[in-house]
């Protein structure tokens, strides 16, 4: 959550957001009228010199500073309000874990939505902070106004968190995992996120095979995917006149998938299904499917399904789309290794 301050030309604090108020530990009301740097403690004093001068366009990462006696590293931008030049909004936000600079890696094309997002929330975190502050002032007929501005920039911040994801490189907690635990655990937070819905809704039918030998898999990122993959096949059954939605497990002991990661091959037979009989994906984008961006849905971010086949690497598997006309059938697949 960033803080938002909007100061006058001298640096003294007019409005604060609630993450403000938490911030310094005071109300807007006792805030106004103090001056910004006073409260934020910087061990170099370089940016109130600058600010003071005229340079009103500072970006920080990682600056050490003090607020009310706890030390802390914080990042902070200083932009003026573009209809009037006289007001300044700032932004600092507690910068949590180590953000000194972007490995060697990072600054790849892989590494490029990272590098992005930092640059597009630190704009975003000042539309959203003073649509809070423009909401304390307005009256009830222009609020829907206000929450639209706030609403929109969450909605965006979310796609750019899922942007960065898909640039990520931390390590997955692989271990040998009770697959089918993890499954019916994606099941339950569907049919309870989708309970409330005024239509008829999917049936999600489970055809396991009980014999399968733990999985390696890290558990929570595998139900992340399972989740995504189900609600999609939900989606895509509502109009259909068959609403059941099938999640299979078998060994698959005839295939021989193989991925080749981190320098060595490693067998795939256990395999997860989400199987729907709705329309099916596009024909123009069922072959990139898994592409970022790419959605068949009105509102769809395409993000998601980009996002699952990364996860799914990451655990040295493999998920992989097949449309069955015959049967009206739409299949995602996911192969993984077995546990030793």
């Amino acid at each position: 959550m960033f803080a938002v301050l909007l100061l006058d030309g001298r640096g003294t604090i007019v409005q604060a957001n609630p993450a403000a108020e938490n911030l310094f530990g005071q109300s807007e009301k006792r805030l106004a009228g103090k001056e910004a740097f006073a409260l934020l403690n910087f061990e170099n004093d370089r940016f109130r010199q600058q600010f003071h001068a005229g340079e009103v366009r500072l970006i920080a990462r990682s600056v050490a500073a003090e607020v009310n006696d706890r030390r802390m590293s914080v990042n902070l931008t200083i932009s003026p309000v573009g209809t009037d030049p006289s007001w300044y909004v700032m932004t600092i936000s507690e910068n949590i874990g180590n953000e000194t600079g972007y490995a060697a890696e990072d600054r790849s094309l892989v590494g490029a939505p990272n590098i992005l997002g930092h640059e597009i929330k630190n704009p975003l975190s000042a539309i959203r902070g003073a649509a809070q502050l423009l909401a304390r002032k307005i009256g009830p007929g222009e609020m829907k106004l206000s929450d639209i501005i706030t609403r929109e920039v969450d909605r965006i911040a979310d796609i750019i968190d899922r942007m960065q994801q898909l640039g990520s490189r931390g390590a997955l907690d692989t271990r040998p995992s009770n697959l089918h635990g993890i499954v019916r655990n994606a099941i339950a937070t569907v049919r309870a996120a989708r309970s409330t819905t005024t239509e008829a809704d999917a049936v999600i039918v489970e055809e396991f095979d009980p014999s399968l030998p733990p999985v390696l898999a890290d558990a929570a990122t595998l139900e992340q995917v399972l989740i995504n993959l189900l609600v999609n096949a939900c989606d895509a059954s509502v109009d259909s006149h068959d609403r059941t939605v099938v999640v299979q497990t078998r060994y698959a002991s005839g295939l021989s998938f193989k991925a080749i990661r981190f320098g060595r091959a490693v067998r795939l037979p256990i395999e997860i299904a989400v199987i729907d009989r709705g329309a099916g994906i596009a024909p123009g984008i069922a072959e990139r499917v898994f592409d970022p961006f790419v959605s068949s849905k009105p509102k769809g971010q395409g993000l998601g399904l980009a996002l699952a086949r990364k996860l799914v690497e990451d655990m040295q598997g493999r998920i992989s789309h097949t449309r069955d006309e015959k049967r009206g059938e739409t299949s995602f697949r996911i192969h993984l290794p077995m546990a030793e």
